[in-house]
């Protein structure tokens, strides 16, 4: 039988100060005996794990969090080691870290590069200190541009840069200097989201308070940034994020396409085949047993499969393949969705392009209204 893919996603739950929007599973200001502790308890969970997935090649790996770049380069080294003496790994593994610019010096940066991280994705947000402070981010920003130029150095050649919009007194014109600041770096990969206020954070306990862009304003940030990124040599290939030629994230792609992936640390995901697990606990629980904190399991039923295969597809670039899908699910796309998705395809919303599927650009721009009518009733 031949060998099957895996991605690994590694979480650090650690940050100099919890932003204000933030509602994943983060620890501010945690001591630096509690990050030992964990790194030590993620890399059991880490080996152990190992003798399940020996029929796997693992090419994609990714650390997110949190801030994974408050790791020590020690730290960097003991995990990338537990992977690499316990799975299969390919010569061309894509390697990604997350990383805050206030975190970042010359000597962490080629231990990252010494640990096999041949990615980086860096924490920008934007280029204007009144919304730095907004968001509650540590870093300034000339700090990005200090960081881009220093991971060069040390040889990264594939950056992306993570942007917001929607932002606390954001306008456009403020977006557009953010966007510019960004492109001028030269990044390979630009992940661009709009801020959404999640219960829970300390924006939803303010939501009427803040001064938010419009609704209107917002589609003008968005078309600024599709205009702008296209011109500038990005592909759009997801809703939310750009890349130039062959530099788009494999890993995430992983996720979109359903493929498998094993989570590790606290509060991680997984898919394996059709199996999904969670790791829930708190930081102290997991640290105490890495290995009993599986809280949420379940077995997806074909038509839950179907139901997010399509959900996911549909946002990027490719859309669905109508054999695969077919093969997959014993039906055709068309011929299960023809008459929902007519209306789109002859608004110029949908098309159908070599087989294929997919949301045109103004279909993107109102991708959650077409996946609506296109799933709600499954």
């Amino acid at each position: 039988m031949a060998d099957k893919s895996l991605g690994l996603y590694i979480h650090i739950p650690f940050c100099l100060q919890k932003c204000l929007y933030c509602d994943f599973c983060s620890y501010p200001a945690v001591a630096e005996e509690m990050r030992s502790a964990y790194v030590a308890a993620l890399c059991r969970e880490i080996r152990e794990a190992a003798p399940i997935l020996t029929d796997y090649l693992v090419d994609t790996m990714f650390f997110g969090g949190g801030t994974p770049s408050l790791l020590s380069a020690e730290e960097y080294l003991h995990i990338s080691k537990a992977v690499f003496e316990n799975y299969r790994v390919v010569p061309s593994l894509e390697f990604t870290s997350e990383a805050n610019p206030a975190t970042l010096d010359d000597e962490k940066l080629t231990a990252m590069r010494e640990a096999g991280i041949n990615r980086l994705s860096i924490g920008m947000q934007s280029a204007n200190a009144g919304e730095l402070s907004a968001l509650g981010r540590v870093h300034r920003n000339e700090d990005v541009f200090t960081s881009v130029e220093m991971a060069r150095r040390a040889g990264f050649d594939n950056i992306n840069l993570d942007l917001m919009f929607g932002i606390p007194e954001q306008t456009k014109e403020t977006f557009a200097t953010s966007l510019e600041a960004a492109l001028s770096m030269s990044p390979e990969h630009l992940s661009v989201y709009s801020l959404q206020i999640e219960e829970g954070t300390p924006f939803y306990e303010r939501r009427t308070f803040l001064s938010l862009p419009s609704e209107e304003e917002e589609s003008e940030m968005a078309e600024l940034l599709y205009r702008t990124a296209e011109r500038s040599g990005y592909r759009r290939y997801e809703i939310s994020n750009f890349a130039r030629d062959g530099m788009e994230c494999r890993h995430n792609l992983r996720y979109w396409r359903m493929q498998d992936y094993r989570g590790f640390g606290v509060s991680a995901h997984s898919l394996i085949g059709d199996h999904r697990f969670f790791n829930g606990g708190g930081l102290s629980t997991y640290i105490h047993d890495p290995l009993g904190i599986a809280e949420e399991e379940e077995l997806l039923s074909p038509a839950m499969r179907e139901y997010e295969a399509l959900m996911l597809a549909l946002r990027t670039a490719d859309g669905v393949e109508d054999a695969a899908f077919t093969a997959e699910f014993g039906h055709g796309f068309a011929e299960k969705y023809g008459k929902r998705i007519a209306p789109f395809l002859s608004r110029g919303l949908m098309v159908l392009q070599n087989g294929r599927y997919a949301l045109t650009k103004a279909g993107m721009s109102v991708s959650n209204g077409i996946l609506r009518e296109i799933l709600d009733e499954m």
